[in-house]
């Protein structure tokens, strides 16, 4: 109490109270008809890449999840941070979901000479849909069958083999840089806007090599139109067993991958975010989704979000040397 104002006016007192009152009755009844509208999953990547397959994989049957459309947009540039700003600027009502890569929560942030997000602060998690490695291409003209061979020639031809990422600062530039610092050779980078360009080109015979995911890049293995040299896990893949793992021909404990998720802005209500959450990982159980998702090369999640927040700060610490020593920086 004011000294020079003894009165407790309880007349203003009550009001902000029946408005507090107000405020939580309209957002417990937003939160029981959540979702109240179509929802938007923001891809960071274009087309016919394995992030966009996933996506599109995943989305009928969270829809039927939440009765409500869960439609796929696409909004590609600047390695991802165009998807990441689309959703930061949309309401934090849950309607709006990132899928969640390492570009986007990793690579963006570690690569900004000043920041203009942090993933964990600004965007809350949802859950950890998948994991896939990636994989090593080369066109079919290149004369080599395997990583010991690539190296030998990348080495007598510093700077003359090329290859092909999803853009600059993405997953799969980290990828082709991480594998260029451990065997000591020099390739040029050709970033395109996607993995399905990249790999377009790739088979075109426009770049002679190209990093992407397993899930990318398998159909066309399989099919003889592009050359696996390595898989850049610790073990070889159920779906690809006559692909050695980079590890295995020369480089023990290499490894690099990429992994989708979800995400919302900071600030959803709790109830939203619940309601996706127990709904994706209810989705995650069902065996024609992982089935699908296991078939593109992918490992099914679908954890917590502690657990997906705990496996970004352990990707974010591994990366950073990477994106330091290659000097990896997006304005």
């Amino acid at each position: 109490m004011h000294p020079l104002f003894p009165c407790s006016y309880p007349s203003v007192a009550r009001p902000s109270l029946a408005f507090a009152a107000l405020a939580l009755a309209v957002a417990s009844a937003s939160a029981q008809t959540f979702p109240a509208r179509p929802l938007r999953l923001i891809v960071s990547v274009a087309p016919g890449g394995g992030v966009d397959l996933a996506a599109r994989t995943l989305s009928p049957r969270l829809s039927e999840a939440l009765g409500q459309s869960v439609v796929v947009e696409n909004r590609t540039g600047a390695g991802g941070l165009i998807a990441v700003e689309n959703v930061l600027g949309a309401p934090p009502d849950g309607h709006t979901l990132l899928f969640s890569t390492i570009s986007t929560m990793v690579v963006i942030p570690a690569t900004q000479a000043k920041p203009s997000y942090e993933p964990l602060r600004d965007f809350t998690a949802v859950t950890l849909i998948a994991s896939v490695p990636y994989l090593l291409l080369a066109h079919g003209t290149l004369p080599v069958r395997g990583v010991p061979e690539l190296v030998k020639l990348a080495r007598a031809k510093p700077g003359m083999l090329t290859y092909g990422s999803a853009g600059h600062a993405t997953g799969t530039h980290l990828a082709a840089e991480y594998f260029s610092a451990t065997t000591g050779v020099q390739l040029t980078h050709v970033p395109y806007k996607g993995a399905g360009p990249a790999m377009i080109d790739m088979i075109a015979g426009q770049v002679a090599l190209s990093s992407v995911t397993a899930s990318s890049g398998q159909p066309h293995v399989l099919s003889g139109r592009a050359r696996a040299l390595g898989m850049m896990a610790l073990t070889r893949l159920a779906t690809l067993p006559a692909v050695p793992t980079v590890a295995e021909q020369g480089y023990p404990g290499f490894e690099a991958g990429s992994w989708v998720g979800l995400s919302v802005r900071a600030g959803t209500p709790a109830a939203a975010v619940k309601r996706l959450r127990d709904d994706a990982q209810r989705v995650m159980q069902m065996s024609e989704l992982r089935a699908a998702l296991e078939g593109q090369g992918n490992t099914v999640h679908g954890g917590s979000a502690e657990e997906f927040e705990r496996y970004i700060t352990a990707e974010t610490a591994k990366w950073k040397g990477v994106i330091a020593k290659a000097r990896i920086q997006i304005q």
